[in-house]
C-alpha cells in the first residue's frame, strides 16, 4: 500500500463496494477482499458502486471501454459498451459524477478501487477480453479532481 495514503483515522475513505463483500458486480457477486476489510476496521469509509449509482442493475451485462480509457470517455472520445453491443456510456458517466458528489459531500479525498473495472480500474481495464493499461471512468473523474486513488492490488 502507498505510504501516507491514510494519515489518520478521521479521514473518510471511499471504497469500491464489491471489495467490501457487497454483491454489486456485473455478475451479481462481490470480490470480498479481507486485506481491505482489515485495513478499514476502525476507519470511516463509504462503500460505493458507480455502476449502480449510474442506474445499471445488478446483475448486468459485462461492459468494457471501447477504443480508449476512462479519460477518453470523459472527453467523449470513447464509449462504454456491453458485450451485447449496448452503449452504457451515459450510465457510467452518471455513476462517476454521483461518486464524485458523494465524496465531496463527506469531505473524502482518498479512494480504494477495484482494478480492471471499466468504472474503477486504476492501472488496467479490459478492452473486450484483453487487459490493457488505462483507468476506468470513475477513476479518471476522481483523478481529474485531485483525489488520491489506490488499487486493491496494492494491499
Amino acid at each position: 500500500m502507498k505510504k501516507g495514503f491514510i494519515e489518520n483515522n478521521n479521514e473518510i475513505i471511499m471504497v469500491s463496494a464489491c471489495l467490501c463483500g457487497i454483491n454489486c458486480r456485473y455478475d451479481g457477486q462481490s470480490v470480498h477482499n479481507s486485506s481491505i476489510i482489515e485495513f478499514l476496521k476502525g476507519k470511516f469509509f463509504i462503500p460505493v458502486c458507480p455502476e449502480q449509482l449510474g442506474g445499471l442493475s445488478t446483475p448486468r451485462s459485462r461492459s468494457f471501454i471501447n477504443k480508449g480509457n476512462g479519460l477518453n470517455v470523459l472527453t467523449g472520445k470513447a464509449k462504454v459498451i456491453t458485450f451485447q453491443g449496448k452503449d452504457v456510456t451515459k450510465e457510467f458517466l452518471l455513476g462517476a459524477e454521483q461518486v464524485l458528489e458523494i465524496v465531496r459531500l463527506v469531505g473524502s479525498t482518498k479512494a480504494v478501487l477495484k482494478e480492471k473495472s471499466p468504472s474503477c480500474g486504476i492501472n488496467t481495464i479490459y478492452h473486450k477480453e484483453k487487459l490493457v493499461k488505462g483507468c476506468g471512468v470513475t477513476t479518471a473523474l476522481l483523478l481529474k479532481n485531485n483525489f488520491s486513488v489506490i488499487s486493491e492490488e496494492e494491499f
